[in-house]
C-alpha cells in the first residue's frame, strides 16, 4: 500500500464510519479495486480496517469529550464512591450502565465468531451488496413507522439491549454499525439525533477493543514503512470522521434518512452489476 492509497482509504473510513452507509463495505470495495485484499490472508485486511478505525474512535472521543467525562465521573460516583440506587442516579450515570449493557452482545458474538469474521466470507462483495440493500429497506421501514418522540432521558435497559443486538448485526459487512444502531433507535421511537448520539457513544468500547487487539496482531503483517502509511491513514480517518459526526448530527435535526437509504440501494445494485460484468472480483 502506498501513501496515496492510504490517504484515500483514510478518507473513506472517516466519511463512512458514522454515516449509515457501511465503512467496512466501502473500504472492502476500494480494497478490491486497489488489489490490496489477499484471499490467502484476509486477516491482514481485517487488521488494517480495525486499526484505522482507531482514527475515527479518536474523533468520537474528541467530539464527545464533555459527555464522556461526565459519564465516567458520575458513573463512578453513583456506583462506587457514593453508591445510590439506580433510580436515583443521574442521567450520565445511567448512560454508563446502558453503554455497558449495549456493548455485551457485540463483545460476546465478536469473540465467539472471531475467525469467521476475519475470514474471506466477510470480504465477499455479494454479502456486502446484499447487506447494503437489505438494511436500506429496514431503515426505510424504521423511518416510516418511528414516532421520533423519545429522547435520551427515556432510555432504559431494554432499549440498550436491543440497540446492542443491532450493533452485533453490524459484524456482517455492509450492514454499518451506525446504520444498524440508528435503525434500532428509530424503531424504538427515539428521534434521529438521539439515536445517532447513542450510536456514536456506543461505538467507543467496541472500536477501541477491536482496534487495539487488531493493532497488536497486525504488527506481524506490517513492515516499518507500513506503520508510517498506517498511521497517516488513521490520522486522516480521524480528521474526516470528526467532520462527519458534526455533519450528521446537524443534518438529522431537520432531515430524514432518505438520502442514505437511496444511496445504500444504489451502491448495492452497482456492486452486483460490477461483479456480474466481471469488472470487479467477488
Amino acid at each position: 500500500m502506498n501513501l496515496i492509497e492510504a490517504i484515500i482509504l483514510g478518507i473513506i473510513q472517516g466519511l463512512t464510519e458514522f454515516l449509515p452507509i457501511s465503512s467496512t463495505g466501502h473500504l472492502t470495495v476500494a480494497g478490491k479495486f486497489m488489489n490490496l485484499i489477499s484471499e490467502d490472508n484476509p486477516q491482514r485486511w481485517t487488521s488494517f480496517i480495525a486499526v484505522i478505525q482507531l482514527g475515527t474512535l479518536l474523533a468520537v472521543l474528541v467530539y464527545f469529550w464533555r459527555d464522556i467525562i461526565s459519564i465516567i465521573r458520575e458513573f463512578l460516583r453513583d456506583n462506587w464512591f457514593n453508591r445510590v440506587k439506580f433510580a436515583e442516579q443521574t442521567l450520565h450515570s445511567k448512560m454508563g450502565w446502558y453503554l455497558i449493557i449495549a456493548t455485551l452482545p457485540v463483545a460476546i458474538i465478536g469473540f465467539s465468531f472471531k475467525d469467521f469474521i476475519e475470514g474471506i466470507f466477510t470480504k465477499n462483495l455479494f454479502v456486502i451488496a446484499a447487506s447494503l440493500i437489505i438494511l436500506a429497506l429496514i431503515l426505510a421501514l424504521a423511518e416510516k413507522f418511528s414516532k421520533l418522540n423519545r429522547k435520551s432521558d427515556s432510555l432504559n435497559f431494554i432499549d440498550a439491549l436491543v440497540i446492542g443486538l443491532a450493533q452485533a448485526i453490524a459484524l456482517i459487512p455492509g450492514s454499518s454499525r451506525s446504520g444498524t444502531t440508528i435503525t434500532a433507535g428509530l424503531f424504538l421511537g427515539f428521534n434521529r439525533e438521539t439515536a445517532a448520539r447513542f450510536s456514536f457513544l456506543l461505538s467507543i468500547p467496541a472500536v477501541a477493543a477491536s482496534g487495539l487487539l487488531q493493532f497488536y496482531q497486525a504488527t506481524k503483517y506490517i513492515s516499518p514503512n507500513g506503520f508510517v502509511v498506517l498511521i497517516i491513514s488513521t490520522i486522516v480517518a480521524g480528521i474526516v470522521g470528526y467532520l462527519s459526526i458534526e455533519f450528521l448530527l446537524k443534518y438529522l435535526k431537520t432531515k430524514s434518512m432518505l438520502i442514505f437509504i437511496v444511496y445504500r440501494i444504489i451502491v448495492g445494485v452497482v456492486i452486483i452489476v460490477l461483479i456480474s460484468a466481471g469488472i470487479i472480483s467477488q
